[in-house]
């Protein structure tokens, strides 16, 4: 399986494997989040999921939907945060318009990859996507496992000598 590797200075918190499996990745692009307090803290204690999770854009805004931040155990109900709402994606505006141009001209998604602490800050990593079909995602299993097994092969045939 094709996992990111987690330059120095940057803290993974969660991974979304699933998309990995279910879509082609075109392209990945780093944004920042704007985040609450609380919201900081529950991701500092990995209480984050990725699963449905994915980014629109409108207005010329980027946002990104139904990526689950549980609540903060110690916060008060008024400072508190709502587990499942928008967040606002921080990218540049050419970034953004080229996204919604590839996002609207080629059928693609935008999908997170994972979510990070580079340097302190929050970043998530975006990955432009084209969805996969049922067969692909058999084919691409069937590879994954010819090679694994090719790898185990090559590396018993240079024990045995």
């Amino acid at each position: 399986m094709a996992r990111t590797k987690t330059p120095p200075g940057t803290q993974l918190i969660a991974s979304n494997r699933r998309a990995r499996r279910n879509y082609d990745i075109l392209e990945t692009v780093e944004a920042g989040l704007v985040l609450r307090g609380s919201e900081v803290k529950s991701l500092r204690e990995a209480r984050v999921q990725l699963g449905d999770a994915y980014a629109r854009i409108e207005d010329g805004e980027a946002w990104l939907e139904s990526m689950h931040i549980g609540v903060y155990e110690h916060s008060q109900r008024h400072s508190g945060h709502e587990p499942e709402r928008r967040r606002k994606l921080l990218l540049h505006r050419s970034e953004i318009d080229r996204l919604r141009q590839m996002v609207d001209e080629q059928h693609l998604t935008l999908v997170p990859l994972s979510i990070y602490f580079k340097n302190g800050i929050a970043k998530v990593e975006l990955a432009l996507a084209r969805g996969r079909k049922t067969y692909d995602k058999r084919r691409v299993l069937a590879e994954r496992d010819a090679a694994r097994e090719a790898q185990r092969a090559m590396a018993r045939a240079g024990r045995d000598d």
